[in-house]
């Protein structure tokens, strides 16, 4: 079920970051990708920082502001 639960949470925060970022989502399989990489990169940043999210609200803002940065790195690398 956390396997579920971090595809539903990783898909949602891709489509909720590609919306902010570029005004539209990456397609499902794109948006759960950026999703999880950016619940990795939010997790690392979050412990960086000390902060600490918790249950489903706090993942799901916990990626999109990883899956934000990423898309941002992203953006930056493709300008070259």
């Amino acid at each position: 079920m956390g396997l579920l639960w971090g595809l539903i949470i990783g898909a949602l925060a891709g489509w909720i970051a590609g919306n902010l970022m570029k005004g539209q989502g990456f397609g499902l399989l794109g948006n759960i990708v950026v999703g999880l990489v950016g619940g990795f990169l939010g997790g690392l940043l979050f412990r960086l920082l000390g902060l600490a999210a918790t249950g489903i609200i706090g993942s799901l803002v916990m990626s999109v502001v990883g899956a934000l940065l990423l898309i941002f790195i992203v953006g930056k690398i493709k300008k070259r």
